[in-house]
């Protein structure tokens, strides 16, 4: 395998920060869902319009910069919708109370869900499919150093200073990300060479009405379905079913998250070795037996509870980095940024209607017990099969692009860039 350049190394180093920082702002409210509940005086409901908002604004603002999307230097319009991330962030650290931090989760979800589609796009211009899957890997390490360090911090804040403290930590790391990409990202402009100029609105009409693109768009709608379902109730299923207590959750989350920061970087290699479908089969197999365990569950002692958390995210790591790296060759060089733009939104869009629907499904007793949780276990498995084989398509059409010599042009990095 060719190795990275020192400029490579820090684009990827990079964007795994800013990753971790958008990854930390949304599952920060799972752990904190036992507390909020309580703290707000809210049903799993209304907890789950809070999640929700901030997912259906994402799609929002992602089909508005479908648009634009291929117009600007992808540098620029990072910085623009990463400084809105941080301002709604900032918003929901002085939120008093339910109505204004649902507010504040909107607002941050109109900027934050751009950034994940300028991410893909700019990790499609820098790397060739070839590496793609080990960057996908290192950028997904994410979600386990968002697990390690921030989650059981976000807890421990919560417990002695509040809830809201755990979003003023992300606000200081977004802010040395933002500085770092201010002073040492170089443009990322080629694509501008190539884009024709149409107005925003046909230029979306046209990337969304590709019969190629299509299958990725509906792909990537169900990719995430599962987490926007599960996720935000885990906390209160952990403490109300499995019988934990808040204090054991950090535990939960550290182990969890130290596993998957070392899985990511090894399922990224095993992608681009034994192929991004293969890895994609194995890490469905995986998460799927893992969750329909793990939902019927009853009180269960703590290590068991980790157990099952580790082999599912490793599973669920497996999907994420290889689908990742397989729709991100779909799309061609001067429709990249409309292309993310557009599967993002979809994919916000479709995780906010489930996180809406999971808070329609499960209902807290009297004696605290979330019901009907197997339920969600049966619809996210069901998302998951269908996601697999309309990923498969995916993979047919990126192999029969390559074998036709027609694969996405890839601008290939400048040279080590210097202090």
């Amino acid at each position: 395998m060719a190795k990275f350049s020192g400029y490579e190394r820090f684009v990827v180093a990079l964007l795994a920060f800013l990753q971790f920082t958008i990854v930390l702002d949304f599952m920060i409210l799972s752990p904190l869902g036992a507390i909020l509940m309580k703290e707000l005086n809210v049903p799993p409901a209304k907890f789950g319009v809070v999640v929700s908002g901030y997912a259906v604004a994402a799609g929002i603002s992602g089909l508005f910069a479908a648009g634009f999307a291929d117009r600007f230097d992808r540098k620029k319009l990072l910085l623009v919708f990463y400084a809105g991330f941080i301002l709604g962030t900032l918003f929901c650290a002085l939120a008093p109370n339910y109505q204004l931090l649902l507010a504040a989760r909107i607002f941050t979800g109109f900027f934050g869900g751009v950034i994940g589609s300028v991410t893909m796009a700019i990790v499609a211009d820098v790397f060739p499919l070839e590496r793609r899957g080990r960057v996908m890997g290192s950028i997904q390490s994410a979600f386990g150093a968002a697990q390690v360090l921030g989650l059981p911090l976000g807890l421990w804040l919560a417990a002695h200073f509040g809830w809201h403290f755990g979003f003023l930590l992300i606000v200081v790391v977004s802010l040395v990300v933002g500085i770092a990409i201010v002073l040492w990202l170089k443009p990322i402009n080629a694509h501008l060479a190539v884009i024709k100029t149409v107005p925003p609105l046909l230029h979306i009409f046209r990337t969304a009405r590709n019969p190629r693109y299509q299958v990725g768009f509906l792909a990537t709608i169900l990719l995430s379905t599962g987490g926007f379902m599960l996720m935000p109730f885990a906390s209160a299923f952990s403490v109300n079913n499995l019988g934990l207590t808040l204090k054991q959750l950090p535990m939960i989350y550290m182990v969890t998250g130290i596993c998957s920061l070392i899985a990511g970087p090894l399922l990224g290699r095993a992608s681009d070795r034994f192929g991004k479908f293969p890895m994609l089969v194995a890490g469905s197999i995986l998460a799927s037996s893992m969750i329909l365990i793990y939902v019927r569950l009853g009180v269960t002692p703590i290590w068991e509870v980790i157990v099952l958390n580790v082999f599912m995210y490793i599973g669920i790591s497996a999907r994420m980095v290889s689908s990742g790296a397989l729709v991100s060759a779909m799309p061609d060089l001067a429709d990249r940024g409309a292309y993310m733009s557009i599967s993002s939104s979809m994919q916000q869009l479709s995780g906010g209607v489930a996180t809406w629907v999971a808070g329609l499904v499960v209902f807290q007793t009297e004696s605290g017990k979330l019901d009907h949780y197997p339920t969600l276990g049966w619809m996210v498995l069901g998302s998951m099969a269908t996601c697999l084989v309309l990923m498969y398509r995916v993979h047919r059409i990126v192999s029969e692009k390559k074998a036709a010599g027609t694969a996405p042009v890839v601008v290939e990095p400048e040279p080590i860039m210097e202090a």
